[in-house]
C-alpha cells in the first residue's frame, strides 16, 4: 500500500483513492498479480483479469476482431515507484502480464486514463495499439476521458 500511496501521492493513480486498497488490488488480479523488487524493497505492481463492469477495452477488441470479449484479458493496476522509474520494470510487469493472458490464449486490452501520459507512452512504445478514446461517467459528478488499448497480435 506504501508504493501505490507515492504513486497516488505524485502522479494521482488511481484517480480516485480507493476505500480499501487492498481489496482495490486483489479485485483486479482474478487471473494473476506480479510485483517487482529492487534492492530487497518492493517498487512495482501489475494484475491480470476477466473483463469487468466498466472495462472498455475488451469488447471494442471483441467488436475489432470478430471474437468473443471473453477472448481478453484486461491488464490493470499497473503502478511503479516514483524512485524506481526508468529501470524498465513497467515494461517487466507488462510483459509478464501479457505472457501469462497468452498462455490462456487470451488476448491482453486496458483501460488508462487520458491524463496518465506517462503510462500511455509506455504502452505505445511497447507496441499497444490504441484502440479508441471514450469518455466514462464514472460517477454522477465524474466524467473521465480514457483510452482503450490492444497489445500487438
Amino acid at each position: 500500500m506504501r508504493v501505490l500511496a507515492e504513486v497516488h501521492h505524485r502522479d494521482g493513480y488511481p484517480v480516485n483513492w480507493p476505500v480499501r486498497p487492498d481489496d482495490w488490488l486483489s479485485q483486479a488480479s482474478g487471473m494473476g498479480a506480479w510485483v517487482a523488487e529492487l534492492g530487497g524493497r518492493l517498487v512495482g505492481h501489475v494484475s491480470l483479469s476477466r473483463s469487468g463492469e466498466g472495462d472498455l477495452a475488451p469488447g471494442l477488441w471483441s467488436e475489432r476482431s470478430g471474437t468473443s470479449k471473453d477472448l481478453t484479458a484486461v491488464v490493470s493496476r499497473l503502478f511503479v515507484a516514483p524512485q524506481a522509474r526508468g529501470h524498465g520494470i513497467g515494461a517487466l510487469l507488462i510483459g509478464q502480464a501479457v505472457e501469462a493472458a497468452r498462455r490462456r490464449g487470451l488476448h491482453p486490452v486496458l483501460d488508462v486514463v487520458a491524463s496518465d501520459a506517462a503510462a500511455a507512452a509506455l504502452y505505445e512504445r511497447l507496441g499497444w495499439e490504441l484502440m479508441a478514446t471514450v469518455e466514462q461517467r464514472w460517477s454522477p459528478s465524474q466524467s473521465v476521458v480514457i483510452h482503450c488499448y490492444a497489445a500487438a497480435s
